[in-house]
C-alpha cells in the first residue's frame, strides 16, 4: 500500500483499541493482534481527531502539526494504514 492520501478521511479499525500513555500511546488490533507503540503524542492526538475530521490533513491542522512535518506525519499514518490500524472511511 503506497502513502495515504491525506485529503481523504481516515478512521481507526474498529477492532483498534488505543491505550494513551505518558510517552505517547499503545495500540493493539484485536483482529491481527499486533500492538504500535505511538511515540508522538501529537500523533495521538491527530488520531484521536480522525473520526472527526474531514480528512486526515485537517485532523493533523487541528492537532497542530505543521505544515513542514506533514510529510512526516504522513509516513506515520501510511505505516499505521500499512499495519491495518487505520481505515479509509467509505461513508
Amino acid at each position: 500500500m503506497p502513502d495515504i492520501d491525506l485529503d481523504r478521511a481516515w478512521d481507526l479499525h474498529p477492532q483498534v483499541s488505543v491505550r494513551p500513555e505518558p510517552f505517547g500511546a499503545l495500540l493493539y488490533h484485536f483482529g491481527t493482534r499486533k500492538l504500535s507503540f505511538l511515540k508522538d503524542r501529537r500523533l495521538l492526538a491527530v488520531l484521536e481527531g480522525l473520526a472527526d475530521a474531514p480528512t486526515a490533513r485537517d485532523a493533523c491542522t487541528a492537532a497542530g502539526v505543521p505544515a513542514s512535518d506533514l510529510a512526516a506525519y504522513r509516513a506515520a499514518l501510511s505505516a499505521l494504514a500499512r499495519s491495518s490500524m487505520l481505515v479509509e472511511r467509505t461513508s
